[in-house]
């Protein structure tokens, strides 16, 4: 069996650059003001591929970005690791889209879309066999308790 995966903080940041920059390129590539109007209007068939496809990529990019925000949370001492294992789990990659609605769109976005299943995949492999490192801070609770500790011990 291999040995699970490391995810420190500047993994995480790392990580959440690049949903940063690819998400920002997915907002571009399926703002539809423009885009649509270029298909024409007898183009039914490639809005609506364009739109579900959209909508696909984005939901998956959002959650690439909670799931990634939940990190930097825990890493900040924000929330707890029995929160982050609760709240931060990713959910498995939805359904393919229907290859005769992905034939419809343009390459440069058919580019786009496997970019971020790549990225989306790169993130459950990380979810599924991952541990903790570099922990996170103590909160002060816990940081009073110790130094209570100490006095009593000593």
């Amino acid at each position: 069996m291999s040995e699970p995966l490391t995810i420190n903080p500047r993994i995480i940041e790392a990580l959440y650059c690049e949903a940063l920059v690819l998400s920002d390129e997915v907002r571009n590539a399926f703002a539809l003001s423009g885009r649509l109007e270029r298909l024409g209007t007898d183009d039914d068939l490639a809005r609506v591929a364009l739109s579900s496809e959209g909508l696909r990529t984005t939901t998956r990019m959002m959650h690439a970005i909670a799931w990634l925000l939940n990190h930097r949370a825990y890493f900040k001492g924000e929330i707890s690791e029995a929160q982050l294992h609760r709240n931060g789990k990713l959910t498995p990659e939805p359904r393919r889209p229907d290859p005769r609605q992905a034939a419809l769109l343009e390459a440069e976005v058919t580019r786009l879309v496997e970019r971020t299943r790549h990225f989306y995949d790169r993130l459950l492999r990380l979810d599924d066999c991952w541990r903790l490192t570099g922990a996170a801070p103590t909160s002060a609770i816990e940081r009073l308790r110790a130094r209570i500790e100490q006095r009593l011990a000593s």
